[in-house]
């Protein structure tokens, strides 16, 4: 196809770009008497994809592709596939893509990871219904939601993640201008956060000033066994995950409204250190059952006594960020949280907890839910093999 020949007949011109701007960057360094500093790189190639376990990185941009009707095949998501990972395998070691026309743009990887996800519609889409992961369903409909079809869906996931946002934007334009004439962009979400590499002890703010991700998993053990698919049902997905986005809007206008005391009454958590209020510390377990004259410290309704999980079953790894988006006419504010979710399934994990906040959180009245979408993340890929080939050559 045309995206094949482009490709092709760049690659020299770009490598030889690519080593000559490399040469040039090497020389000026040199001449000035600077040593470049070590480049932060996460891995690419390994049994599960980077970008779910990994320390999260300061910025995020999430973007979910369609093929288009006339390449939705299997050859052209293979054509895909093959274009991610060459490209991704790279740029997140800080080596620019081939045919790279801002080779300069990949010297700073910044950590970055390059994750790739399959939406429920793209099975049938390409003929692969019967592949699909039975984890991989799109969520029931909660009463708090009001969902905006801009926010929702795609066949693709390309989630980025690094700690520069030049990095990211660079990744972006090499790895969807790559594939462009086989797919077109649905939708964009971008995000931040405090970084892994932030000062020790800075923890990760929301928008509404709270402390979030205080519970999670990060115990290899725990990974395996509530995060990285068996490969029970459909071995092919063996190493993967699926991954839930919610964009949660943040009604600021209403909550700058509200006193301290209340929030806090809200969340269960102090705001300034995110202990829970029968608490001291970040990290210290809240006691659901302490009361003075009868009545909870820590409300039952509170954000924490609901999004606490219940069982072992209802745990899985987080991964937030804050949005900040362009306001409508009259708003100051468009504002929020990109909550991030993976584990086995969500039928069993998310959606028990996410039914609790639904149905009494008391935080419904400050945040609406916009957007929400499911992704199969890939397993990881071995050198030499490209992601998606345990699927696609089967």
């Amino acid at each position: 196809m045309g995206e094949g020949f482009n490709r092709r007949t760049l690659l020299g011109a770009g490598a030889l770009a690519a080593g000559v701007a490399g040469v040039g960057m090497t020389a000026t360094a040199a001449a000035r008497g600077v040593s470049r500093p070590a480049v932060a790189v996460e891995p690419f190639h390994g049994a599960h994809q980077a970008g779910v376990a990994t320390p999260p990185q300061a910025y995020t941009t999430l973007v979910a592709l369609d093929l288009r009707p006339e390449h939705a095949d299997r050859a052209a998501l293979r054509s895909v596939m093959r274009l991610w990972t060459e490209d991704a395998a790279r740029l997140t070691q800080g080596i620019p893509a081939l045919a790279d026309t801002e080779p300069e743009l990949a010297a700073d990887p910044a950590r970055l990871t390059v994750t790739v996800g399959y939406g429920p519609d793209l099975f049938d889409a390409v003929g692969m219904g019967e592949s699909r992961p039975p984890t991989l369903q799109p969520l029931p409909h909660f009463a708090v939601d009001r969902l905006e079809s801009r926010w929702a869906g795609g066949h693709l996931l390309l989630q980025l993640c690094a700690d520069n946002l030049l990095t990211i934007t660079h990744a972006y334009r090499v790895l969807t201008k790559n594939v462009r004439a086989m797919t077109t962009v649905r939708w964009i979400q971008r995000g931040y956060r405090n970084p892994a590499s932030a000062v020790t002890g800075a923890p990760m703010r929301n928008v509404m000033g709270q402390i979030d991700g205080t519970v999670n998993l990060d115990d290899p053990a725990e990974l395996d066994s509530h995060v990285w698919d068996p490969g029970g049902d459909q071995p092919w997905f063996a190493g993967g995950t699926v991954m839930v986005l919610r964009r949660i809007r943040a009604e600021m206008d209403a909550w700058d409204e509200v006193d301290r005391h209340s929030k806090e009454l809200f969340v269960g958590r102090r705001l300034d250190n995110g202990a829970p209020l029968t608490g001291s510390r970040e990290t210290d377990e809240p006691d659901f059952a302490a009361a003075v004259n009868g009545i909870p410290v820590i409300p039952e309704n509170s954000h924490i006594a609901l999004a606490r999980h219940r069982s072992d079953a209802e745990q899985f790894l987080r991964r937030p960020y804050n949005y900040d988006d362009t306001p409508t006419s009259g708003e100051l504010s468009d504002s929020g949280l990109l909550f991030l979710a993976y584990q086995r399934d969500p039928a069993r994990q998310f959606v028990p907890v996410q039914q609790r906040l639904s149905d009494a959180d008391a935080l419904n009245q400050w945040i609406t839910p916009v957007g929400s979408a499911v992704f199969a993340i890939l397993p990881g890929v071995g050198e030499g093999r490209y992601l998606g080939q345990q699927l696609l050559e089967t």
